[in-house]
């Protein structure tokens, strides 16, 4: 049985490790003006590997320090990444990440999560975009049929997420699929 509540050293590092991926994926993605984020591979791998707290965990120290070291704006969705690593680490539990069919259900589960946290977020503190080119495109052009702010900002975060989250999770998903069981199981506290 998995003990994943425990703190262990493998836990201490995947941590720092997870962060990483994530910051490299957000700022790989920025450098080049990509119309994705690519910034929960990490989460989602570190839900994977040590469960939902950790996964979470891990999404939300990338969003702080990548919003002390280059982009304040990142502190806001610290909550959209606890979601993900949460998401990400129950649907492991339920034995979504089996294979590519249940991974790719995961990735839709994980990007509507992602939506429903950031939508508000989006509301609040820009006027419902998101920065992201092809979304605030559609939300621009559903702003000028009318739309109400909150759906439009709805799809504006959808159509990213879907991508961005679906890509991500195959991503972690084919990392886990390459890790040797000895280390999944170090991560999972089993024998």
């Amino acid at each position: 049985m998995a003990k994943s509540s425990k703190l262990t050293t493998a836990i201490i590092v995947l941590i720092p490790v997870a962060v990483g991926i994530n910051y490299a994926g957000k700022f790989f993605a920025e450098a080049l003006k990509l119309p994705l984020w690519l910034d929960s591979i990490g989460t989602i791998l570190a839900a994977m590997l040590a469960g939902p707290v950790v996964g979470g965990f891990s999404g939300a120290i990338n969003n702080i320090i990548y919003g002390l070291t280059a982009g304040p704006i990142s502190f806001v969705y610290a909550l959209t990444s606890i979601g993900i690593g949460v998401a990400a680490g129950l649907l492991y539990k339920a034995k979504m990440f089996k294979n590519a069919f249940r991974a790719l259900l995961s990735g839709l589960i994980i990007a509507i999560v992602a939506t429903a946290i950031s939508v508000p977020l989006n509301v609040i503190f820009w006027e419902g975009q998101t920065g992201n080119v092809w979304g605030d495109a559609l939300f621009g052009f559903l702003r000028s049929r009318n739309v109400g702010v909150w759906l439009a900002s709805f799809f504006d975060e959808l159509v990213v997420d879907l991508v961005d989250k679906v890509l991500s999770v195959f991503v972690a998903f084919g990392i886990f699929k390459a890790l040797p069981k000895t280390l999944i199981y170090t991560f999972r506290g089993e024998e």
